[in-house]
């Protein structure tokens, strides 16, 4: 798989990312249901998934913000099924978001077929945390004005573009291989790091946070 093939897949639900694939390999697609080419996906990823670690910085990041009072909420463009299994080997990380904030692909909130590049599942995340944002079709001044107070930190394109879609501040850390696909582009994302240890929170009016800016000194 290319990068360019894979940019596409980053952020969709797990069915339209496989239909995509299979999309792009015309001889494998007449051989290969997508049902068929999902379960064997999900049997070789469950053998991977419990070895992944965080990328550079997310741990002490959600741990900062969390240990500062500072809501946070995860939206995901995997189903519920698979984030436990992408997760559960990293619990001290993924057990400080609250329950009721984690927004999945099949969480109730969000409608079929409107994932991500679509807002809502970041609305639907806003709306966890207690924040009035409106809704995807209909949004009033003070609802702007609250949405343009989120921070939206995502690696893919498809969350860039919903995090934009949804009015909030997006920080973007791409894989150097995805952001060479466009040099220079940055789809509306205010921020493009390398990392998250480059993140800087005093910037969006937050404090210090501990642990995590004690990592950039």
């Amino acid at each position: 798989m290319t990068w360019d093939i894979k940019a596409g897949v980053m952020g969709k639900t797990q069915r339209i990312a496989a239909e995509y694939i299979l999309s792009h390999f015309p001889t494998v697609r007449e051989q290969l249901s997508t049902d068929a080419y999902i379960q064997m996906g999900n049997e070789r990823r469950e053998e991977l998934w419990g070895k992944v670690e965080p990328m550079r910085g997310a741990a002490a990041l959600v741990k900062g913000l969390h240990a500062a009072g500072i809501p946070i909420a995860l939206a995901t463009g995997s189903s519920l099924a698979n984030l436990e299994l992408k997760t559960s080997h990293l619990p001290e990380m993924f057990s400080l978001f609250p329950e009721t904030s984690i927004l999945t692909a099949d969480s109730p909130e969000v409608k079929p077929g409107r994932g991500k590049p679509y807002p809502d599942i970041f609305l639907a995340a806003a709306h966890s945390l207690g924040r009035d944002v409106g809704t995807a079709e209909s949004c009033t001044p003070a609802q702007k004005a609250e949405r343009e107070r989120g921070i939206v930190f995502e690696d893919a394109r498809p969350g860039v573009n919903a995090g934009v879609a949804a009015g909030m501040n997006v920080i973007w850390v791409p894989d150097p291989e995805l952001l060479a696909l466009n040099p220079g582009e940055n789809y509306g994302a205010k921020r493009v790091l390398t990392h998250l240890e480059e993140w800087d929170p005093t910037e969006w009016g937050l404090p210090p946070l501990p642990g995590f800016n004690d990592r950039q000194q």
